[in-house]
C-alpha cells in the first residue's frame, strides 16, 4: 500500500510548507492513523516505537488547531521522561512552525539560573508550546507562576517509560492542575496494565493506534558474542583496536555503575573514550554529544538515556555491554546505527546470566542473531544454554 503525502492530510497549507521545507514527502504508518483522528479532536491512545514518527504525529495536528482557531497563550503541554526527548521535540516543533509564528520552549531539570528564568517567563507569559519533564515542570507549577489554565492539548510521549522511572504521580499531578475539558494524546511504546489503567483515567473515548513492533534495519549487521563478564572489556578493546573504518562507536551500558569501569577499560592513547549518564549536568552532556557528533569523541559509553529520542548520525558500531532488558530497547539501541540506509554494526555480549533475556529478544524480533567466535586469546565464552532454533542463513562474521 502506497504511503499517504502529507498534501492529503487536512492540515494547514502554512505547515505544508513547513514539512516540504524540512525535506519530508511521505507520513508514515503512525502518522496516517494519527494524525487525522487528532484534527478532528479525538483523543489518542497509540502504541508506537521511538523512530516511527509519532512526534510528527502528535505536534502537526496540534499546530494546525493553534493556527485554525487562532489560540494565544499557552495550550499545548507535551510531556515526556527525559531532557534529551524533551529538546529533540522542542527542536522538531521549532522546525515546523517556521511559518507559522508559533513558539515553544523545553522545560527540564540539570539548567543553571538563567535558564530557570528563561523557563518562569514562558510559563508566566504564556509561550504556545511547552515540552517538559515531569519533576521540573512540577517545581514551577508549585509556585503558582504558570498559565495552565488555558491548556487544550495534553500529550503524553513515551507513557509507559515515564511510568517505569516511577513518573505516575507526578503525571497525576500535573494533569489535577490542567483543566479537564482538552484533547489528551498518548503515545507508549508497550502497553502494560498500567498504562491500560491511566488511559482509562484520562482519556475519553480514544480512538485506539498500534503499530507492529519495528524490526532492526536490513542494512544494520547484527551479532552476538558469548562471553563471561571478565571477558566484555577485553572483546571491546581487541575487536576496535586496528578497525581505524569505525570512527564512531557506542557502547550501551544497562547500569550507572558500569559506565566509568567501563570507560577506564577502554582507555586508549590514540583515541578519546568519554562516558555519559543521567548523573551528568546537562551542560556536561551536551558538550559531549556536540563532540561525539563531530567524532572528536570516538568510543562513548551511555546509559539507555540516549538509546531513545536522540538523533545522531553516522554512528558505524554500537556495542550492547549488556543484554536490553526486551526487545523495543534493543531496537532502540541498535537503531542508532545504520540510519537512512547506510551501513551498521550491531553487537551484543551476553554471559550466561542474559541468555534467556536475548533468547526472548530474538523471539520478538523473528531473527537469530549472529554467533560470532571468540577471539583464541580470550578464551572461550559460556555455551548457549537455551533452545536452540533455525539459524539464519548468510549472515558473516564481524571479524574472522
Amino acid at each position: 500500500m502506497q504511503s499517504m503525502k502529507f498534501e492529503e492530510f487536512d492540515l494547514a497549507p502554512e505547515i505544508i510548507e513547513a514539512i516540504s521545507y524540512m525535506g519530508f514527502e511521505t507520513a508514515s504508518p503512525i502518522q496516517e492513523k494519527a494524525i487525522p483522528a487528532a484534527i478532528k479532536g479525538k483523543d489518542v491512545l497509540a502504541v508506537a516505537q521511538t523512530g516511527t514518527g509519532k512526534t510528527a504525529a502528535f505536534t502537526l495536528p496540534v499546530l494546525h488547531n493553534i493556527l485554525q482557531n487562532k489560540i494565544t497563550g499557552t495550550s499545548t503541554l507535551i510531556i515526556t521522561p527525559t531532557r534529551e526527548i524533551a529538546l529533540q521535540i522542542d527542536r522538531q516543533i521549532q522546525g515546523f512552525s517556521y511559518f507559522l509564528g508559533i513558539n515553544s520552549l523545553a522545560i527540564y531539570g540539570g539548567g543553571d539560573a538563567d535558564e530557570w528564568e528563561q523557563q518562569k517567563k514562558a510559563l508566566r507569559d504564556g509561550v504556545e508550546v511547552i515540552v517538559a519533564t515531569p519533576g521540573k515542570l512540577l517545581s514551577h507549577l508549585g509556585m503558582n507562576y504558570a498559565k495552565t489554565d488555558k491548556i487544550q492539548h495534553l500529550i503524553l510521549d513515551e507513557a509507559d517509560r515515564m511510568l517505569d522511572m516511577g513518573f505516575l504521580d507526578d503525571i497525576k499531578r500535573i494533569i489535577s492542575k490542567i483543566p479537564k475539558k482538552r484533547q489528551t494524546l498518548m503515545f507508549s511504546a508497550t502497553m502494560p496494565p498500567k498504562i491500560e489503567g491511566l488511559a482509562k483515567q484520562i482519556l475519553n473515548e480514544p480512538e485506539f493506534i498500534s503499530i507492529a513492533i519495528s524490526k532492526p534495519a536490513e542494512s544494520v549487521f547484527q551479532g552476538v558474542y558469548l562471553t563471561y563478564e571478565n571477558q566484555k572489556t577485553p572483546l571491546i578493546n581487541h575487536l576496535i583496536s586496528d578497525q581505524e573504518e569505525y570512527k564512531s562507536i557506542l557502547v550501551f551500558t544497562s547500569t550507572k555503575k558500569k559506565v566509568n569501569d567501563i570507560v577506564r577499560g577502554l582507555r586508549n592513547k590514540n583515541y578519546r573514550v568519554e562516558a555519559i549518564s543521567s548523573d551528568f549536568e546537562q551542560s556536561k552532556r551536551e558538550e559531549i554529544m556536540t563532540e561525539f557528533r563531530a567524532n572528536k569523541i570516538r568510543v562513548l559509553v551511555a546509559t539507555d538515556v540516549i538509546s531513545r529520542g536522540v538523533d545522531i548520525p553516522q554512528i558505524d558500531l554500537v556495542f550492547n555491554y549488556d543484554a536490553p532488558g526486551n526487545a523495543e530497547e534493543y531496537v532502540h539501541r541498535i537503531g542508532r546505527t545504520g540510519r537512512a540506509g547506510a551501513e551498521g554494526v550491531a553487537l551484543t555480549l551476553i554471559n550466561e546470566l542474559d541468555m534467556e533475556k536475548f533468547d526472548a529478544i530474538e523471539k520478538l524480533i523473528e531473527k537469530k542473531v549472529y554467533r560470532a567466535q571468540m577471539p583464541d586469546f580470550i578464551g572461550e565464552g559460556p555455551k548457549w544454554k537455551v533452545k536452540v532454533r533455525r539459524a539464519t542463513k548468510g549472515k558473516k562474521p564481524f571479524r574472522k
